[in-house]
């Protein structure tokens, strides 16, 4: 088996809050991410996917594919946009990075069909980043990984 791995990158705003907390609750645990204002990153996604080599063309998939794929389901939906107002699907959602990381495994998942999605890399920062792999994705919505703090 084989895996490769594609890059893109995306810009968007969120804030923090859980709406069964007070203002002073939220701010106690979320710090400066509650500011109801938002605040920016420039997230970097780096999507696996695994399987064996097609013997005609030497690749698990057609990366061109894979490339309209993300621009489609991530880019198109995710980049320039404001998380907690503009995304349906992280509606009643925390936008966390982990939260963000399931909802873009959801979205690829299923559409690609050459290989297996194998791992999902989401990084907020630098420093920070949230992982979803297929051996620890189930159904029923286990928490990613978090990379270091």
């Amino acid at each position: 088996m084989v895996r490769i791995t594609r890059k893109i990158e995306f810009s968007s705003a969120h804030f923090y809050n859980n709406p069964n907390w007070s203002a002073e609750e939220n701010r106690r645990v979320f710090g400066k991410c509650a500011n109801i204002h938002g605040h920016g990153h420039n997230y970097v996604l780096e999507v696996t996917v695994a399987g064996e080599p097609d013997p005609e063309t030497g690749m698990v998939l057609d990366l061109k594919e894979l490339k309209k794929i993300l621009q489609r389901e991530v880019g198109d939906r995710l980049d320039h946009r404001h998380l907690n107002y503009e995304v349906p699907e992280l509606a009643g959602k925390i936008p966390t990075c982990e939260n963000i990381a399931m909802m873009i495994w959801g979205l690829l998942e299923p559409k690609i069909k050459q290989g297996k999605l194998d791992r999902i890399r989401l990084y907020e920062s630098p420093d920070l980043f949230a992982e979803c792999v297929a051996d620890s994705v189930a159904s029923n919505g286990r928490q990613p990984s978090r990379g270091p703090a």
